[in-house]
Parts: C-alpha cells; structure tokens; sequence
C-alpha cells in the first residue's frame, strides 16, 4: 500500500499545485502565438524581451517536451542566447509557461528550447529516495588509494553538437582563483555543462551573513548559487522563473546533476554582457543571501527563501620559500562528488598562486579532516616532488582521502572541516632506494638481525638508514621475504591483499585512511608465502599459534580474513620527511631449525 498510497499522494500534491498556479497549459501552445520573457540585461532591472512560439518538441527526453521559441528585442540581436538567461520565464497571455533552458550551440539566431512550467514544478513534488547504503559504499570504497592523475569527478555530459538543443551553459565565476586552475580543470568543468570564468562574479565587498528581503526577487531576477564562499569564491549564475511563497524555481535545466543539495544562493546584479560567437554570457557580482539550493534535477533547481545552509569551512595556510606566508578561509557546499573536486581546486590555486608551475619542486602537505560525531579526525602528511605538475599531484592527494570519506555511503561519516598546512620548497627533494640488505642471510629463532638500506639524493649523496628486526621464537624454518619499499609501493601491496574488500563501517575507514602509508617514508615489510590472517581490513602480524589455530578454523563471515598468498609477520618504517621515498627491493633471509 505504501508506494502505491504515496504516488497518489504525490499526484494530489501536484495537480494542486498546478490548478492554483496561473501557469499557461502546454497542449495549448500553438506555432506564432507571441509572448514575452523577464530577465535582467543590466543592473538589477527586469526588462521584457519577445518570445514568438515555433512549436513543441514532444517526447524529446523521458515523459518531457520542449517548447521552441524565438527571442527578440534588447540586445538579443546581437548576444543570442546568453549564458546567464536560463530560467528567463516566459509568458504566453499573461500567464507563466516555462523558462527559456536550452538553445544550439553557435546558432545565428536566438532561437531557445523552452522548459514547460509544469514539468519544472512536478519534478520537485516527486520524491527521490538516495541509493541504499550498500551500494554507495561500493561506489569508492578503494578511492582513497586512487592513482594519482585520476579525476575526482565522475563523467556527467558528453560532447554537445552543434546541431541540437543542449542546456544553456552557466557561466561559473572564479574570484580568487589563478588563472591557470581554469585551464587544469576547466575540461572537468566543461563536462558538467558549465562555463568557467575567471577573475569576475565574485561576492561583492557588500556581501554579507545577513539574510536578504525576499521580497527583492522576482521572477526574471538573477541568482548566484555558491559553491565556494569566503577569500576563495565559485559562484554559478542563473534566474528565477517562479516564486510560490518560500518555493523558489530556476534554471529550467540540471545545474550540477546532483539530486538532493545544499547550495546557497545570493541576490545577483548583472555587470555587462559579453557577446560571444560560441556562447555569449551574462558576468555578474553576487549580494545578500537569499536562501538555500534543496534540489537539483533535470528539469531546473528547487531553493527555499530564508533557509541557511550546512557550509564545510576551510583552512588552508601556504609556508612558502619563495613569498612567505598565505592564509586562504572559505566555506565550501556540503556534496559528496563536488566538495571532494573544489578542495581540490583550492589547494591547486593556493600553491599555483605563489610557487613554481615548472622546475624542481617539494610540497608537504599536513593537516587534518575533522569529523563529527565519535570518529577521530583523518590525518593528513605526505610529500610531492617533481619537475612539472607537482602542485597538481598535491592537490589530488589532499582531496582523495575527503573523496573516500564523503563517497563512502557510511551515516556516521561528517564532515565538520578541513585544516591543511602546505610548506613549499624550490628543489626536489626526494630519497631514492639504491639497494637494501641483511647484516645475516641465515638465521635462527629468536636471533636479532640488522636491516639496511642505502638512499640516494638528489644531490647523489648517499644515506644509510638501519634497524634491528628479531625472529620471534618458534618461527618455522624456511625462506622470509624482507620488501623495502615506498608508500605507494606498500599500499598497493595492501590494496591486492584486500581483494576486493571494503570497511563495514565509518571507523574503520578512518582507520583505513589514518593507516595508510604515507611516502616520505620506507616501509620494510618481513613476511612469507604462507597463509595469513586479517582482522577487520587490518593486517594481524605474527599472530600467536592459540590465535592463529582459532583464525583459521572459523569462517570469513567473522570478520577474519583468510590471506593465502602472503603471511606479515612485521612492518616498521624509517622517516625520512620533508622528503619523498621512491623505490621498492626484495630481499630473503633464510630461517634454519
């Protein structure tokens, strides 16, 4: 009965919104019926533009059709249709219809796809269950070892012809950002439909906490929707369409796909227009804050008036060789694809902003991921060197930990704030692993023995670093392993012992990334090919033979892992930060009755 009653439901709630609204039908719309849109050309003033109906595309997505149209007057002549325009209501006999959404990409003409009003409307009345917890687990629960170089957003639109309707691109402005952060990630940002532009939109010196008069929008009026506020600014650019009370519609097409949301969106006043022979566009500064973004579907954005967001805050500091000290404070949307990728952008456009783009390079990037609830803060420390694209390698692995945690569909995992502290340095400095060995190849049980490894600089000087690893008493005779290796290098090792096992819950996660190898170190790592043991995603090492009889004989469903391939017996790690480790070897020590 449930679904069934609900659907029902749903309708009610719908037709009633529909028959109070004055909303022009669309089985009404007939090709040359005129009529006019609102929007905003220049300032905060709404000026009407002419619309003349060409017809109605039905059917052209699931259950959705598109009113064709033809704009006129202001500068439309000249601009076409601009980005900025989308969710321009339109009117037909004084009654609302749609708002302008789609257009052809270098068109000569400002020939618009129109979104039905009603459409807009329903899609807002239906509610939209999120996936179950289990399958977003599955979704990244390995993100956090991603190779470096993977994109953090997933692929969303692909290449638009110029022969079809597509959204309306929205003009994104970057205040604060480096002009070369547009250029790394604005093909990331194109694939979302969005425009990137830098150095204008930003909040204007007047922006404040304070909450605006609602009564300052009106449909036709532009809105900012705020990605990323504070010294660092993303604000999106589109209008309204319909005020009901505190409901507020918009854009008429998808914004970022991203479902349930919690955006919030500022008053906007249009600077200038900049016509374009691919796409001209609206640039726009944002104001007071309106109220908050709740829904983001195909057919437009739902906000409500009024209503505060759930903003991350951001603290990232920069200890720079080359210009001192930067402080960079912001607060960005609460989402579990885009938070991940802005951090990103934000720590790339920190260092991008005062080190060297090529040339040896060092970042060490420190700092911590606070949590709600019980969970302990992820603890961030690791170190990049390179010749080129270093500040991107940087950016990715401050942002893949977060990834992990907001992608992993765990209810007890909150993010309450990040805090990062990057120290930068105009040299390589990194430690390459030139050969390792034992003090003994043949040993007994219980006997202690000294491993070594020799690390070279960049400079070509040579270190040396030692410890002592004794042989447990009653060790089986046989052939041990001893791998010296890198982070990078053990972590994988790790990722292929887990075979294809994820954590069963938020803390052990946490553990998961807070356990991670970092690579400013070596890890020396004595094991065998033999059969081993894991506890809750966690290596057991050299488990007692009591412990180990009782692994073995109880099944996987207990939380024991059975390993067949390789038994850890220890790991210890030697630092070498601020520096970065490169390198992995194989040694064998032989263990004699």
């Amino acid at each position: 009965m449930g679904p069934f009653w609900f659907r029902g439901v749903a309708a009610l709630g719908v037709a009633a919104t529909l028959a109070a609204a004055d909303f022009f039908p669309l089985d009404r719309l007939r090709p040359g019926m005129k009529g006019v849109g609102r929007t905003v050309f220049a300032g905060d003033k709404i000026e009407e533009f002419e619309v003349e109906i060409l017809g109605v595309l039905e059917n052209i997505g699931p259950r959705q059709s598109i009113v064709l149209g033809r704009l006129a007057g202001g500068p439309l002549a000249k601009t076409g249709v601009m980005a900025g325009m989308s969710g321009s209501p339109v009117y037909i006999e004084g009654k609302l219809a749609g708002a302008v959404a789609l257009a052809f990409p270098f068109a000569t003409e400002p020939i618009a796809g129109i979104r039905p009003i009603a459409e807009m409307v329903e899609a807002f009345e239906q509610r939209h269950e999120p996936p179950p917890p289990a399958q977003r687990a599955s979704l990244a629960g390995q993100r956090w070892m991603a190779p470096a170089g993977e994109s953090l957003l997933p692929p969303i639109l692909a290449a638009v012809s110029s022969s079809k309707l597509a959204p309306i691109a929205t003009p994104v402005h970057f205040a604060g950002f480096t002009a070369r952060t547009l250029e790394v990630f604005g093909s990331s940002l194109r694939q979302l439909g969005l425009q990137p532009m830098q150095g204008a939109g930003g909040a204007s010196a007047a922006a404040s906490p304070a909450m605006g008069d609602p009564s300052a929008l009106q449909p036709g009026s532009p809105i900012s929707v705020a990605l990323v506020r504070g010294d660092l600014n993303v604000n999106a650019d589109g209008t309204v369409t319909h005020i009901d009370g505190p409901r507020v519609y918009a854009f008429g097409h998808r914004f970022l796909s991203s479902g349930p949301a919690e955006m919030p969106f500022m008053r906007a006043s249009v600077v200038a227009l900049l016509p374009n022979l691919a796409t001209s566009f609206k640039i726009s500064i944002a104001h007071e804050l309106m109220g908050t973004i709740r829904q983001d579907r195909a057919t437009g954005i739902y906000g409500e008036l009024g209503m505060r967001p759930r903003l991350i805050p951001i603290d990232i500091q920069v200890y720079s060789s080359r210009s001192g000290n930067h402080r960079y404070r912001l607060e960005v949307i609460n989402d579990r694809f885009l938070t991940p990728f802005l951090l990103q952008l934000a720590v790339f456009s920190a260092l991008d902003a005062t080190e060297r783009g090529l040339g040896p390079s060092t970042f060490q990037v420190r700092g911590a991921i606070r949590l709600g609830g019980a969970l302990p803060a992820v603890e961030l420390d690791n170190v990049y060197t390179g010749e080129a694209s270093t500040a991107i390698l940087a950016a990715l692995g401050a942002a893949q930990p977060l990834a992990a945690l907001m992608q992993s569909g765990f209810s007890d995992v909150k993010v309450e704030g990040i805090g990062l502290e990057l120290a930068s340095v105009d040299s390589r400095r990194q430690l390459r692993l030139e050969r390792a060995w034992a003090s003994r190849r043949h040993i007994h049980p219980g006997d202690t023995i000294e491993l070594a490894a020799a690390l070279r600089g960049e400079g070509g000087q040579e270190i040396i670093r030692r410890l002592s690893y004794q042989a447990p008493f009653g060790t089986p005779a046989g052939a041990l392993q001893v791998t010296f290796a890198d982070g990078a290098s053990a972590n994988l090792a790790d990722l292929r012992g887990l075979a294809g096992r994820e954590p069963a819950s938020g803390a052990q996660l946490v553990r998961a990334i807070n356990l991670s190898r970092r690579n400013s170190r070596l890890y020396v790592r004595v094991w065998r090919p033999d059969r081993g043991f894991q506890l809750q995603s966690e290596q057991l090492p050299s488990p007692p033979a009591s412990l180990r009889g009782v692994l073995a004989a109880g099944p996987s469903t207990t939380g024991a892992i059975t390993n067949t391939w390789s038994a850890l017996l220890a790991e210890m790690e030697i630092d070498a930060a601020p520096l970065a480790v490169l390198g992995s070897e194989t040694i064998r020590v032989t263990v004699k009755e």
